[in-house]
């Protein structure tokens, strides 16, 4: 029997963004834990906006195991969490309730910046460093700096180890903003691994004193915002498709306007202003590579003779990918297939 060091992670009940919580426990087992193995846990609810101090207890359940090769027998454990009889799922936990297909996927791209002292990673301690351009996918030192390179592939590592499906990453269009893709099939597949995502680089920057910044737009003014593009296919989509099914897809997705803004993340007015490469918060388009659409068609959609994944771009940096994905769903499932 060895020692491993259970990581468990879950969702507080802050509002409009929950924040990721965790803490650790050490149990015994023959080998790497299998995910019927780990306990539930308790936790003190009123700490974390989730119950009250005269009666604080709130569970956790695991939900998904994966390796942490930061740690000797380390494990990462990704939790739902649950009222004190661990059956009924807290009122805080959108997970248990969201609509969810294995086969929907979703790719979600997650933009975020990094800061140090008060600022992007990059700008100088007055003022603003040259204009966006060179920045996106950049290279040297002028545009990437010394540091953030270091810390996204150490990431991209992690993240391999225990077993996230990374697609990717890359130096976006704003100084100090950067880019990582997760792939899911199933909605709470893809949402749990961005959670855990961002949770592996949030801990990450602690040893580098570099804060990660969700907000969706941090920097006001001439600077792109921050966006979580969610990438979406069904088995129809993606084996019938056709024109009118689209066509009826995206008046849906028109219709639904106010319900999906409503959970695409917080302060998306301050980003979708019609300006760098998204389109106004109180519109809907779509169009054939279209970056300043809400939802962009690729070409090898159009050309497979509609047929395929879409984009749509209002998600942004701080929303919950797990109301965002079931959102989608539900827009879907309103439109018949022919």
């Amino acid at each position: 029997m060895a020692k491993y060091v259970l990581e468990y992670l879950w969702l507080d009940g802050y509002t409009p963004v929950p924040n990721i919580r965790c803490k650790s426990q050490v149990k015994e087992f023959s080998s790497f834990p299998k995910l019927e193995e780990l306990p539930m846990w308790g936790f003190d609810g009123s700490s974390t906006q989730q119950a009250e101090g005269r009666s604080s207890d709130c569970m956790l359940k695991p939900i998904a195991v994966y390796p942490d090769s930061t740690r000797r027998n380390g494990a990462i454990v990704m939790c739902e969490v649950m009222m004190p009889d661990g059956v009924t799922p807290h009122p805080s936990n959108a997970r248990a309730t969201i609509l969810d297909d294995p086969g929907a996927w979703f790719g979600f791209e997650q933009e975020y910046f990094l800061f140090q002292d008060g600022k992007p990673l990059g700008f100088p301690s007055e003022g603003f460093p040259g204009p966006q351009g060179e920045y996106y996918c950049g290279v040297g030192y002028k545009n990437i700096g010394d540091l953030a390179r270091t810390i996204v592939n150490e990431h991209l590592d992690i993240c391999l180890d225990a077993g996230i499906n990374h697609e990717g990453i890359n130096a976006e269009v704003a100084k100090g903003q950067w880019e990582f893709q997760i792939f899911g099939k199933g909605s709470k597949i893809a949402a749990d691994q961005i959670w855990v995502a961002r949770f592996l680089l949030q801990r990450l920057c602690e040893k580098y004193g570099v804060d990660v910044e969700y907000h969706c737009k941090p920097i006001r003014g001439d600077w792109n915002g921050s966006g979580m593009h969610a990438n979406f296919s069904t088995e129809y989509m993606r084996e019938k498709g056709g024109q009118e099914y689209f066509e009826s897809l995206m008046a849906q997705f028109a219709e639904n306007l106010e319900e999906h803004i409503a959970v695409y993340g917080p302060d998306n007015h301050l980003r979708l202003t019609g300006l760098h490469e998204t389109q106004s918060i109180d519109k809907f388009t779509y169009g054939l590579a279209d970056r300043g659409s809400s939802i962009r068609m690729p070409h090898s959609f159009k050309n497979a003779g509609y047929k395929g994944y879409l984009e749509d771009r209002r998600p942004n940096s701080q929303g919950d990918p797990y109301q965002i994905a079931s959102r989608i769903l539900e827009t879907i499932s309103e439109v018949p297939t022919p």
